[in-house]
């Protein structure tokens, strides 16, 4: 197929071939080109946002919910460098984006003219790959690039930053383009000998743990890790990114594992003989202490992205591939051996932590609302196949710990970056994706004033996502730091939410929503009934939480795992103490 057509036409074309029905972006000058055959497009609608960094966790949601490639748009200089934060959020939680930015024209690139950012420059350690285009014919084939790019091998943000002059001028619209990506082979398919070696560990273990991470739900393996903990009967532990992906109901589960983890999914991974990573980074919030993790376990290391392999931990036997491929090779391996782990006194040692220390909370004696009730309420209200979007602070990791996450990709959040304004725009991206899916976002009062003004794109776009602000007064998790590490000096961390500036019900309202307010334990069936009920405007709910709740258990920054407290100074027995 050839035809001739501006840079932007081709722009426009080669989106629409490679599937792209959504795009979030804001107009501006160096863009503008772009958006005039937007204009025309029957098969790409354009999201009109209200700030870029919205775009971009928009395009993160969408991406999630619906497996495809989220796309964002953005002019140069501010609008681009409004990008940058969504996308090393993505580059961060491996989420496929491509970031579609306008550069001031190839001969004033350089010269500090207008709304110039070297936007390429500045996104280098945050993307994938970028690229900047000056030539309107490498259009077709940079965009086909650029979402090749982000949907294989390790998923992740891709830019292509492209010069006004490049968007005016006329090309040749060939298609489908020839890819030149020389040396972009990722390895999908893990080396057989190195499966063996895992399964020979896996037999001869006596305390192993399957240690499960965001790369299992990206390679959408989630039934068969299902299958391989029940084939081995190793337990399990499923990181922030992984929640959901192998079930909380699942008799093998013993939660989440790091600084707010349960203390079974701690405890097992620290008396450990063998951890078998599947998509996993060894996060410095799940191991804690590097040096004390883990101290007796040799590590298995599956990830379909060789440069985390030993980064953090050295892996007694990497296996490099993709997770779905290596699970699968792992179960063959496991039956073909013959052979099956006695793990009995491991299970009883595990179970032992389950039932001594469970996920509980503090109810107050003023009868103020506890943030972790409702979260419980809303989980069997809204129930497991609703999207749970969570930004970053004591509202995500109440929201990892209390709602069942039952179904893979339901629970969305901020995870490496742990950027703060995340949720509003990343629900509405991800209810853009699957229309017919309830979204809640779960969102801090502080979290909440970042980026609050998608409510009205929600609200004119017709995207009813619901909003659960669990508001504190408070930055709470920096408050609860505050609490515990520096005498009680609370410094700038009151939103002073007392004075009710703002009143989020107003706000909702005057943003075209439908407003709520809770304060009492008594009250929140009803509300969380009646935000259900509501299916045609956005509703936000106002959920007024005593400021002293704290996330629990908790391992301070920088301390071994071994310290984890599961209340404010109470410790758990581990069995070589007692």
């Amino acid at each position: 197929m050839t035809e001739r057509m501006t840079g932007a036409q081709a722009l426009v074309r080669a989106l629409e071939h490679v599937g792209v029905d959504t795009v979030f972006g804001i107009p501006g000058g160096a863009i503008l080109p772009a958006y005039d055959p937007l204009y025309d497009s029957t098969k790409v609608r354009h999201v009109l946002v209200r700030h870029e960094q919205g775009a971009g966790h928009a395009a993160e949601g969408y991406a999630q919910a619906t497996g495809k490639v989220g796309v964002c748009m953005a002019t140069s200089g501010p609008g681009a460098t409004n990008l940058v934060t969504p996308i090393a959020d993505a580059y961060m939680d491996s989420v496929p984006i491509v970031a579609i930015t306008g550069q001031v024209a190839t001969a004033a690139i350089g010269t500090d003219a207008f709304q110039e950012a070297d936007i390429s420059g500045i996104t280098m350690p945050i993307t994938k790959h970028n690229f900047l285009i000056t030539n309107p014919a490498d259009i077709p084939r940079t965009i086909a690039e650029a979402f090749h790019i982000a949907a294989t091998g390790r998923p992740g943000p891709v830019l292509v930053d492209i010069a006004k002059d490049a968007l005016q001028a006329e090309t040749e619209f060939h298609w489908p383009p020839v890819m030149q990506l020389p040396g972009y082979r990722p390895v999908t398919r893990p080396h057989s000998k190195q499966i063996r070696e895992a399964a020979k560990l896996i037999a001869e273990s006596r305390r192993p743990v399957l240690y499960v991470g965001g790369g299992v739900h990206k390679a959408r393996a989630s039934q068969e890790l299902i299958r391989l903990a029940e084939v081995t009967g190793i337990p399990v532990v499923t990181t922030l990114m992984a929640r959901g992906t192998f079930p909380d109901s699942h008799p093998q589960h013993l939660g989440m594992p790091g600084m707010h983890g349960s203390v079974a999914a701690v405890g097992a991974l620290q008396r450990a003989d063998l951890i078998v990573g599947l998509g996993v980074r060894f996060d410095d919030r799940v191991t804690g202490q590097l040096s004390t993790f883990a101290p007796h376990a040799k590590i298995v290391h599956a990830d379909i992205d060789p440069a985390e392999i030993s980064k953090n931990r050295h892996a007694d036997v990497p296996i490099v591939g993709d997770c779905k491929e290596v699970i699968g090779d792992l179960i063959a391996a496991v039956e073909a051996s013959g052979q099956q782990g006695d793990y009995a006194d491991w299970w009883t040692v595990l179970n032992g932590y389950k039932e001594t220390y469970p996920l509980g909370y503090d109810e107050f004696d003023d009868g103020s609302l506890a943030p972790q009730y409702v979260m419980r309420r809303l989980s069997a209200i809204a129930g497991p196949d609703a999207y749970y979007v969570a930004g970053v602070g004591q509202h995500q990791m109440w929201a990892a710990q209390f709602i069942a996450h039952e179904r893979p990709g339901a629970f969305i959040n901020s995870g490496g970056a742990g950027t703060m304004g995340f949720a509003v725009p990343a629900a509405m991206g991800a209810k853009m994706g699957d229309p017919d899916a309830v979204v809640w976002a779960i969102d801090g009062d502080g979290c909440f004033q970042m980026t609050n003004q998608e409510l009205a794109t929600c609200a004119l776009e017709g995207v009813p996502i619901k909003i659960a602000v669990i508001n504190n007064g408070n930055l709470g998790m920096v408050r609860q730091w505050q609490t515990l590490f520096y005498d009680q000096r609370y410094s700038n961390t009151d939103l002073q939410a007392t004075r009710r500036i703002p009143d989020f019900v107003k706000l909702a309202e005057a943003y075209g929503c439908v407003g709520l307010r809770c304060e009492r334990p008594e009250d929140v069936d009803a509300t969380i009934k009646k935000a259900m009920e509501i299916n045609d405007v956005p509703v936000v709910v106002d959920f007024v939480v005593h400021q002293d709740a704290m996330v629990w258990p908790m391992v301070a920054a920088g301390t071994s795992n071994d310290d984890i407290k599961y209340a404010r100074d109470m410790a758990p027995t581990w069995e070589n103490e007692e």
